[in-house]
């Protein structure tokens, strides 16, 4: 893992790098606010000597030059903030660069696949989390992080959006999974050994709290019954198209507890940049 900021000698606008982005957005959350926080706690837990930058397929994330931290953003507030976020990508995809977020809360998922879909056609995605996030609007507001993949899905630009893990599901959000023609995976149904078969390019979005909250407490919404971070390993390891981007999103540091979650975090950001790189080579 390249450190922040990246080094001179690494060209941030080499085709095919993986730009990590924080994203450090909440002002749409729902119920409590704090994965603002995050993107540093996740970056400090990453190097903070407990466990090396190996990723289990092998690729040493230390230093390595197709991995460029583009730091944090600093955002306007309220909608502005959608349109900065959407304009920071758009520049970084325009460059070839694939993303990897980290957030703050699920809003961040809209504008960040609004602006890769600018430059991938035919994009599907693969949604891990409790929730659809599907709602129209929630609490008034159509861009809460309650709502991202409604957003993005009446963008008709969407070949296909498989969600994975689900067990929040309420009427009204049912009725968005048959209107928008979702893929959805609820818990209940979730086998370990099941595999998803995506054609690409993919974006992957990851909500911490698909997993059990035993493997991390520290997310706003605690739905018990969960994944265990083995099957969404599993999950990612499985994915056999191009992946464009990814995020990383709700870890809400103050309801962490003993960094159990900040490091369930770095874990997956490895799998995931580890997964991206091979793909690249």
């Amino acid at each position: 893992m390249v450190a922040t900021p990246p080094r001179p000698a690494v060209p941030d606008h080499q085709p095919g790098s993986v730009a990590v982005l924080g994203i450090p957005f909440d002002e749409y959350s729902s119920f409590m606010r704090g994965p603002a926080k995050a993107p540093p706690i996740i970056r400090r837990t990453l190097h903070n000597g407990a466990s090396t930058l190996f990723t289990e397929n092998g690729i040493d994330l230390e230093g390595h030059p197709n991995i460029v931290d583009q730091g944090d953003l600093k955002l306007p507030d309220g909608d502005d903030a959608i349109d900065a976020i959407q304009a920071a990508v758009a520049g970084l995809a325009a460059r070839g660069q694939r993303i990897l977020a980290l957030g703050g809360d699920h809003a961040i998922s809209f504008p960040v696949v609004n602006a890769l879909a600018d430059h991938y056609d035919g994009l599907q995605i693969l949604h891990l989390d409790a929730h659809p996030d599907l709602y129209d609007a929630f609490e008034g507001n159509r861009f809460s992080h309650a709502c991202p993949f409604a957003r993005i899905m009446e963008t008709g630009r969407i070949d296909r959006l498989v969600q994975v893990g689900i067990r929040g599901m309420n009427t009204a959000q049912r009725r968005q999974v048959d209107k928008f023609g979702v893929t959805c995976i609820e818990m209940k149904d979730f086998n370990p050994d099941r595999r998803v078969e995506l054609a690409g390019p993919v974006y992957l979005s990851v909500d911490l709290d698909v997993l059990d909250p035993a493997h991390a407490p520290g997310v706003s919404h605690h739905e018990p019954g969960g994944m265990s971070t083995r099957d969404v390993i599993g999950l990612i390891q499985s994915i056999r198209a191009p992946v464009v981007g990814a995020d990383i999103v709700e870890f809400n540091p103050d309801r962490d507890s003993n960094g159990l979650t900040a490091a369930v975090a770095a874990k997956l950001f490895k799998e995931i940049a580890g997964m991206m790189l091979l793909q690249r080579a």
